[in-house]
């Protein structure tokens, strides 16, 4: 039963109230120039925002320094709790004050709290249900703020992570990215008898390959051809309420979305007792990465994990934002008996300029880089970043910059096996 899932979310609803009070409109946002635009830095609802099927309530965080063509981050809320709950248990409206993006909560009106993530209109796109409501939200704040469509993204805790999931995989050309902290893959929770709880999903007993996740995924949007939003996943190894195996099954699902090895390219432990791998790719931006966090239940959201989110989705200032397009990467190698060159061209196969750029890869055991061209590369071994120099930030659609470095060896002379730029995984040859 869904009582299961209420009853294990209330410390983190009664934790909510730590945060920061409960906002109202206020006075007109300073300079605000478009009409329809709400107070800045305070929670302010909007209503008629467009269609709305299932009679959610939309709130909106908009701070006082909001950038020029914002990006829009969609935060979602968990069973019992509500668009002011997120808004105050999260770190999204003050990051929001320092990088100038905005803030979209939904809110769930229907008794149980929770999103709807297992109807049959929910898991297809513009089926009906929550996801058309929140679709118009986004639509709302996009005219309203001339809102950045390439910086879209999404992040929820439980209830909210499924809806994540399934925000991603409705609509795959909305968003650029998301963030799901303690979820289960897009239609693990599908029932067709109009109950929103589905045991053997919250159970882990739902396993697929992940060609049957993926297909599950790209079914909500047949026909679709164009980019697949990244996913950041997040999980506790003891959660009880929607068990450990999910964070593996979704693993298998969005890496077979994005096309790309569900070997790690990477794993760390950016904290005691985290495991964090990614996949497709080696850099902060990589097409999936995921955190496993051991002995922790199902409540593991804390205060700092919403920094780690806007450096995966690129809001942070930390680096340049993932741009559009694509990419390919060729790379040669002339070696002897200690050391190496080699010679790396980077290819724009997109339709639109990349404005400042991030090469990341990983070099083979034994290899250290001792000098470079055309790039800055850090660290000198392992997961390497090259970063451009001051002449060559920009490549044009269909052109290339060609980079190298110096290196020595331990006696593996190859050439990385995989690159991304801006964390997005370049095709090779």
């Amino acid at each position: 039963m869904f009582l299961a899932l209420v009853a294990a979310l209330l410390p983190l609803l009664a934790a909510t109230a730590l945060h920061a009070p409960a906002a109202a409109a206020g006075e007109p946002a300073r300079d605000a120039a478009r009409a329809g635009a709400v107070p800045a830095a305070a929670l302010t609802e909007v209503t008629n925002f467009g269609t709305n099927p299932s009679n959610l309530r939309m709130y909106l965080y908009v701070p006082e320094s909001v950038t020029p063509k914002p990006a829009i981050v969609v935060a979602v809320h968990w069973c019992t709790g509500s668009g002011p709950d997120m808004y105050n248990g999260t770190e999204y409206d003050t990051l929001a004050d320092r990088y100038g993006f905005i803030v979209l909560y939904p809110s769930v009106t229907r008794s149980s709290k929770c999103f709807d993530v297992s109807s049959p209109q929910a898991l297809r796109r513009g089926g009906g249900s929550d996801p058309v409501g929140i679709k118009s939200m986004i639509d709302w704040t996009t005219r309203t703020y001339d809102a950045d469509t390439g910086r879209i993204f999404a992040t929820g805790i439980s209830s909210g992570a499924m809806m994540t999931n399934v925000l991603l995989g409705d609509y795959p050309d909305v968003f650029a990215a998301g963030a799901a902290f303690s979820g289960v893959p897009f239609g693990c929770f599908a029932t067709t008898d109009g109950s929103e709880w589905n045991s053997a999903c919250s159970g882990g007993s739902v396993t697929r390959s992940p060609k049957e996740w993926g297909d599950l995924a790209r079914g909500a949007y047949p026909g679709y051809t164009g980019a697949q939003p990244r996913m950041q996943i997040w999980h506790g190894t003891q959660d009880d309420v929607l068990r450990y195996p999910n964070f593996g099954e979704q693993i298998k699902q969005w890496t077979d979305v994005q096309g790309v090895s569900q070997t790690p390219t990477t794993t760390d432990t950016p904290q005691s007792g985290w495991t964090r791998t990614r996949y497709g790719g080696t850099g902060d931006r990589a097409p999936v990465e995921a955190v496993s966090l051991q002995g922790v239940g199902h409540n593991l959201y804390a205060q700092g994990m919403a920094s780690r989110v806007l450096t995966f989705f690129g809001l942070d200032g930390s680096g340049p934002a993932p741009q559009p397009g694509a990419c390919r990467v060729t790379a040669s190698v002339n070696a002897w008996s200690t050391g190496l060159t080699a010679t790396v061209i980077v290819t724009n196969t997109g339709t639109t300029a990349v404005d400042g750029w991030k090469l990341g890869f990983t070099l083979p055991a034994g290899q250290t880089v001792t000098g470079g061209w055309g790039a800055t590369y850090t660290p000198s071994s392992g997961s390497v970043t090259a970063t451009n120099a001051a002449y060559n930030g920009t490549i044009a659609p269909g052109a290339s910059v060609s980079i190298g470095y110096q290196a020595s060896h331990g006696g593996s002379s190859a050439a990385p096996a995989a690159f991304t730029l801006n964390g997005t995984a370049c095709a090779a040859g």
